[in-house]
This record gives C-alpha cells, sequence and structure tokens, in this order.
C-alpha cells in the first residue's frame, strides 16, 4: 500500500499509445482505465518549490494577521502560534536545513551564484531571528497593548518582505542551477535524501499533513476560500 510521503515524489501518469488514426473517446477512456501507467518520481527542486508554497500560504496567514493588527480587529493568537510554529519547524528547521546542508554547498564548490547563496544564509539566519520574536510576541499580553501591536505587526511585515524575493530568487535562479553542477545519478539521491529526512522529522504525514495545518489556519482566518481572491 503507498503512503501518503510514497505520492509525494511520485506520482501515476496514466495515458494511452496514439495510433495514428483518431482514437474515439470510449476508446480512450477504455484504455485509460485498462493501462495503469508508469510511477514518475518529482525531482529533488520540485519537492523544495512545493514547499515554497507552503511557505506562502504562511506569509498569507501573516499578511492577514498584520491587517488585523493595524486594524485593531480580532483574532485567535493560536493561530499566530500555529503559523509561527509551521515557519520554525517546518520551513526553517527542515527546508532550509536541506538547502544549506545539500545546495548551497555544492554551489560554492562549484565557484557559482556565490554572492547570491551568501545573501540567502544571511537571509536564513534574519528570519530566524524575526520568527523567535513572533514566537515570543503571539500572546493575549501583546494585543492589549498598543506600542507591542505594532511591534508585532513589524515583525511580521519585515518576516514577508524578505521571504517573496528570497524565495522567488531561490525558484526562479538558484534551484534552476542545481541541475547544471550534479550529475544525475546525484540529483536523484538528494530526492531520497529529501524524503528520507522528512520522513524522520515528520513522520507518515510529512509535507500533506504540514499542508493541512496551514488549511485549518487560513480557516480560522476567513482566508482558506480561494475564490475570493478574485478581482471583481
Amino acid at each position: 500500500m503507498t503512503s501518503a510521503l510514497d505520492t509525494r515524489r511520485s506520482f501515476l501518469v496514466k495515458g494511452t499509445l496514439l495510433t495514428a488514426g483518431a482514437v474515439t473517446a470510449p476508446a480512450l477512456a477504455s484504455a485509460l482505465q485498462e493501462k495503469k501507467g508508469e510511477e514518475v518520481e518529482v525531482s529533488p527542486t520540485e519537492d523544495l518549490m512545493r514547499e515554497h508554497g507552503l511557505l506562502n500560504r504562511v506569509l498569507l496567514i501573516y499578511d492577514e494577521i498584520g491587517r488585523r493588527l493595524r486594524g485593531n480587529a480580532a483574532f485567535d493568537t493560536k493561530t499566530l502560534v500555529g503559523a509561527a510554529g509551521i515557519i520554525h519547524n517546518f520551513i526553517e528547521q527542515y527546508h532550509e536545513k536541506l538547502e544549506e546542508d545539500h545546495l548551497f554547498p555544492r554551489l560554492e564548490k562549484a565557484g557559482k551564484l556565490v554572492d547570491l547563496v551568501k545573501t540567502l544564509r544571511a537571509q536564513h539566519a534574519a528570519g530566524r531571528v524575526v520568527t523567535g520574536r513572533i514566537e515570543q510576541m503571539a500572546n493575549a499580553a501583546t494585543l492589549k497593548d498598543a506600542k507591542s501591536r505594532q511591534q508585532l505587526e513589524g515583525q511580521l511585515a519585515a518576516f514577508v518582505r524578505m521571504y517573496r524575493p528570497h524565495e522567488a530568487r531561490e525558484d526562479t535562479i538558484l534551484f534552476p542551477e542545481i541541475h547544471w553542477i550534479v550529475s544525475k545519478s546525484e540529483f536523484e539521491a538528494l530526492g531520497d535524501d529529501f524524503e528520507k529526512k522528512e520522513h524522520e522529522m515528520f513522520g507518515e504525514e510529512g509535507f500533506e499533513g504540514q499542508v493541512q495545518r496551514v488549511g485549518e489556519l487560513e480557516k480560522t482566518l476567513g482566508i482558506y476560500e480561494l475564490a475570493q481572491f478574485t478581482p471583481r
């Protein structure tokens, strides 16, 4: 039986052979049902980009809480505690450590994107400091004091402002470069290492469990339904 984690780095590609002539809809449907297809692995860099998607959803939570802090609107501090916990445990202690232990050293050894890597490392360190401050301030006492609310809002805004361009540079510049400096076998081994580490740290639920947690936090703030973000 395939576990949730197994499906993270692989998915079922269902297909059929197309002849030179036209294929009727019933025939195609029948072929799709009969052909089980092949299992195709998702690359380690795609894994990291999916995790950036998770990070982006937490940044939306930070945005919403920041808006409520500015407007003196209510929210449950448990939501902020939960969001900051995902950043601390999954993004900083897992995702960023993968980058720091497996990607950054390879780029530095190859003399590629050295200045970018230096900045990314510094931003990882700065982000952990900000996360610590957010975790310390995520309590009812902070919400009762106007100055403390303003300080918390400032920390949330600073985190969001740094990480949106941070992850964009990684997705568009750093991750693509990895393909040029490692062999195919080394690239595949990275994926195995990433999944092994995920199992060790987060058990069977892994990435999918984090996505579920983020969704529940979004629901507490009323920002879960995607349609609400469509311009009218």
